[in-house]
């Protein structure tokens, strides 16, 4: 595979991973929002059905070989994400939500970076923080005081979101990894739901609206961002991840009927600006070595 053909491969793999995070965020709200399922049982379906869909579809691909990948710290990261992500958006609105969950990841994967070596360049630094800023105006009309145990659980759904990443970046096969991740998480996130039994509410949309959070936006979503994370630098892949607020906001817009507002033409605008500014910062530094 030539240079291009690979950067071309990690760009579809990246966004492909952004607009699967995005789609969690939508999927969240839709079944959260009208109370069709739980907390608990919206993460519990969640990671099951992306176990299930990931091994079977590990065996399709190698059926004669048994995965043993992945770790239980992995699956450790992506359950502190995922049930306090699915707890938080109980109490907090999709703005607030968006702020701190991206936030933080930002601020975990940037610090990991500069502890492994990475120095980001001043015009990278700026598009982080002008994307920052872009995602506060975004959000801005909507904030208030908020609910400090659901701001609390989506801070801890973000360390937890960026350590997921930052052991991505030295994982083996993705498909592999990805799925022996979910499986632990699975069984990781059972005892939870057991205790949470007297509040568990199900319904036969909640449950279809977790499921295809699982398979699609988070096992194969997580999949592809897993592989793409190979090719770039953890400051980079927490830049990137500033874009999801923006993407899921279109979301909104299509699939809910939100309003496509001139604030949020502007906030996306300035958002993926100060992406692609860093971005091509970095790029422009390594073509002219």
């Amino acid at each position: 595979m030539t240079g291009r053909e690979s950067s071309v491969l990690v760009f579809v793999l990246t966004l492909s991973a952004l607009v699967a995070f995005a789609g969690n965020s939508v999927l969240c709200r839709l079944a959260l929002g009208v109370r069709a399922i739980d907390a608990y049982s919206f993460t519990a379906v969640r990671l099951g059905s992306g176990a299930l869909a990931l091994l079977l579809l590990n065996i399709w691909r190698e059926p004669l070989r048994v995965s043993v990948k992945g770790s239980w710290r992995g699956a450790f990261f992506l359950v502190l994400y995922a049930l306090p992500f699915s707890l938080a958006y109980v109490q907090l609105d999709a703005g607030i939500g968006a702020l701190l969950l991206f936030a933080v990841v930002q601020l975990t994967m940037i610090g990991s970076g500069l502890r492994s070596g990475e120095r980001p360049l001043p015009l990278e630094w700026l598009g982080f923080v002008g994307a920052l800023g872009g995602l506060v105006y975004l959000v801005f009309p909507g904030l208030t005081a908020p609910h400090p145990i659901g701001a609390a659980l989506m801070i801890v759904a973000g360390i937890g979101w960026g350590g997921y990443s930052i052991i991505g970046k030295t994982a083996g096969d993705p498909g592999s990894v990805t799925a022996r991740n979910f499986q632990r998480a699975a069984l990781l996130v059972l005892p939870a739901a057991v205790l949470a039994w007297p509040w568990l509410s199900l319904s036969v949309r909640g449950v279809l609206l977790a499921t295809t959070s699982g398979v699609l936006a988070s096992g194969l979503g997580y999949t592809a961002w897993y592989a793409a994370l190979k090719s770039l630098p953890v400051t980079r892949a927490a830049l990137v991840q500033l874009s999801v607020p923006v993407i899921a906001a279109a979301g909104g817009v299509i699939f809910l009927g939100e309003a496509l507002t001139v604030r949020l033409i502007s906030a996306s605008a300035v958002i993926l600006g100060s992406v692609v500014l860093a971005i091509a910062a970095r790029h422009t530094k390594g073509s002219g070595r």
